[in-house]
Parts: C-alpha cells; sequence; structure tokens
C-alpha cells in the first residue's frame, strides 16, 4: 500500500488524481490539501476515511504533511504557494510527484538542495517531463545530445501579434487539445507554460538551457523528445490526457493501467512540427532569459506572469499586456542570489507590487 497526499485537490490535476487512487487498490489517500472549498475538502476525505485535511493553508502544508506521513506527496498547488510544500516532502525524503512546476523555477537551486539532504525523489507529473524523465531514465547524461520540448501552440496558433491584440479571457481559455485549470491555460495561450517548463526541464534533468529546445507539435502527441549523440532520438507518444503521467507518477517505478486508449497509428496519425513564433509570445524567450541569468530571475519571471495573468482574466489588462508586464518587472526588479525560502518569499512579494504597478498602468 502507497500512501498519497493530495495537494491541490479540487483542481484540474486534483480531481483526475482522485480517479487514479479511487482506481487502484494500492493506492491509499492519507491527507487532502485544498485552497478555499471546506466543504469539498471534507467530502472527499468523508468519502475516503482521510484524516488529515488542510483549507487555505489551516493547517500549513508541512504539517500536513508531517502528520499524514505519505510515501508519496501529490503537490498540484498552483502558482508559487505551492513552493514550502515541495521544500518540506523533499526535505523529508519523501518522493514527490510534481504538478507545480512554479516550485522548481522560482526555487530550482533550493529544491535540489533539499532533494540532496533528504533523500527522495523528484517524479514529474507534468505531461513533457513525465515523459522526457521515461526517455532519460537510465541513460547516462554524457550520451544525450538534445532534450525537445513540445508545445500545442495553444487556441492561438498561428497568429500574429497584430492578431492578439483584442484576444479576450473566453478565446483564450478554449485550448484546442488539452483540458488544464485556467491559469495554466493561459500560460499555455502566451506560451510561458512552455518557458516555465523549460526552466524546470532545466533542474529536473541538469541540462543546460542551449540543450533544452522547444518545438510547437499540435496535436499533442508527442510529449517530449530526446536527442543521443548517435544521431537516435526516442520520442514519448500518447493522447493528450494527464491521467497518464499522473498515474506514472502515483505508481512509480510500476506503470499502472489508465482508462486512456493505446495511441492508434493506423488512424492516419499526422506529426507536425515548427518553431515558435517568439515575436508574436515573447513569453518563451522571456523565460529563457530569466533562467539563464539565474538566482531569483526565474522568481521574478514567476511572480510577474502570476500578477499579470490574474489581471487578464479579470478582464482588465489586454493579452499583450501580459509579456509586456512580465519584460518590465525582469527589467526593474534585480537578479540576486537565491540563498533561501525567506529571500525569495521577499524578491516574489517584491516582484508582484512591481508587477502590479505597470498592470495598472497597462489596463484598459
Amino acid at each position: 500500500m502507497k500512501k498519497v497526499a493530495l495537494l491541490g485537490a479540487t483542481g484540474s490535476i486534483g480531481t483526475q488524481a482522485l480517479e487514479i487512487v479511487d482506481a487502484h487498490p494500492e493506492l491509499e489517500l492519507c491527507a487532502v490539501a485544498v485552497g478555499t472549498r471546506r466543504d469539498d475538502a471534507e467530502r472527499i476525505a468523508a468519502e475516503r476515511n482521510v484524516e488529515h485535511v488542510s483549507v487555505a493553508g489551516s493547517p500549513p502544508l508541512d504539517e500536513l504533511i508531517e502528520r499524514s506521513e505519505p510515501d508519496v506527496v501529490l503537490n498540484a498547488v498552483v502558482g508559487f504557494a505551492g513552493l514550502p510544500a515541495t521544500l518540506a516532502a523533499l526535505e523529508r525524503g519523501i518522493d514527490l510527484a510534481l504538478a507545480n512546476k512554479e516550485s522548481l523555477v522560482a526555487a530550482g537551486d533550493l529544491a535540489l538542495e533539499a532533494k540532496e539532504r533528504g533523500g527522495g525523489r523528484i517524479l514529474p507529473v507534468d505531461s513533457e517531463h513525465s515523459a522526457a524523465f521515461q526517455c532519460l531514465e537510465g541513460r547516462s547524461s554524457e550520451t544525450v545530445d538534445s532534450l525537445v520540448l513540445t508545445a500545442s501552440g495553444g487556441p492561438f496558433r498561428g497568429r500574429t501579434r497584430a492578431d492578439l491584440a483584442s484576444v479576450d479571457p473566453s478565446e483564450a481559455l478554449a485550448h484546442p487539445t488539452w483540458s488544464m485549470g485556467p491559469k495554466v491555460t493561459i500560460d499555455s495561450a502566451t506560451l510561458m507554460n512552455k518557458g516555465l517548463e523549460l526552466i524546470e526541464a532545466h533542474f529536473l534533468f541538469g541540462l543546460p538551457y542551449e540543450q533544452i529546445e522547444v518545438v510547437i507539435q499540435p496535436t499533442s502527441v508527442v510529449h517530449a523528445l530526446v536527442r543521443f549523440c548517435d544521431g537516435a532520438a526516442l520520442a514519448h507518444m500518447g493522447y493528450p490526457d494527464m491521467r497518464v503521467p499522473i498515474s506514472y507518477a502515483l505508481t512509480y517505478p510500476e506503470r499502472a493501467a489508465t482508462a486512456t486508449p493505446a495511441l492508434d497509428l493506423a488512424a492516419g496519425l499526422i506529426l507536425e512540427f515548427a518553431p515558435p513564433d517568439e515575436d508574436a509570445f515573447p513569453c518563451l524567450a522571456l523565460a529563457r532569459m530569466a533562467g539563464e541569468t539565474g538566482g531569483s530571475a526565474p522568481c521574478v519571471l514567476n511572480a510577474a506572469n502570476e500578477v499579470a495573468v490574474a489581471s487578464f482574466l479579470e478582464g482588465a489588462l489586454p493579452f499583450l499586456g501580459i509579456p509586456d508586464v512580465v519584460e518590465r518587472t525582469l527589467a526593474t526588479v534585480p537578479a540576486s542570489p537565491a540563498r533561501d525560502l525567506d529571500e525569495l518569499v521577499a524578491v516574489d512579494a517584491a516582484a508582484r507590487r512591481t508587477a502590479a504597478t505597470f498592470t495598472r498602468e497597462l489596463v484598459h
């Protein structure tokens, strides 16, 4: 029996994780955390006889993890708020099924240091990182030429920068291939999601940024591809369904069955790849620049993006204002060494204040 602590149980990842846990008797839910919906948390806990529950950070997630003694923590909290739970799980040597990419974006060095001290594993839940993890497992780093992360291109693939000036949240939330929460869906529309995944991949796999490439793959069938030094390439393929990487992380090192159908290659499957348009979607280049700068720069990037996306979803900030706010904030808040969590919390707060100022200047 493997005990699972599920953080972010009512979000898109959390609800699918519950489906996975319910389908596999070898998985037992031992703790549940939600943002604000106490009734939902209590219902989930009552239906599964779960003793440990946290609502809106009460009790704090690190306490929840300590009290429930899980074998694996699935961190599906959205945004910077998920960072303390990531560090808490890694410090305790607990396997971390990581869907909160912001943890590694904002605090990659700190997370890896905590992992080294605790001795646990990071099992990526993002479909692209789960795919890369599987392609790279057991491979010597000397044999790896490059990692290719794929992006669907979101709902605005093929549009020019001018085309994007007047798009609204309802259009941006209409993702063509994935069903995700609103924040991640907007990040996909701006390609910031792929930028955050670029930084996350750097920390997960220890690859320099020049060995990580992003390409557009519109059908979301190829999730990642690894090129090797001998000219060979391995790709991870499958229909876009988050239940697959969630299940893989929760049941690792086993591979359990899911309800996702096998890929039908004879159904006229076409694989198409293209470079991203960084003029129309500058967030990807901004993320790469922040990653290469290092220190607290990715934390600033993430904070500014969260502020800008929230304003766009409220209907205040225009779509193209998102990269504008991020770029201005990166240019204003200086990058510094990320020595501990308190410093990062201070940087995050400063970046949010700065981004909020720029957002007010750009609102409709």
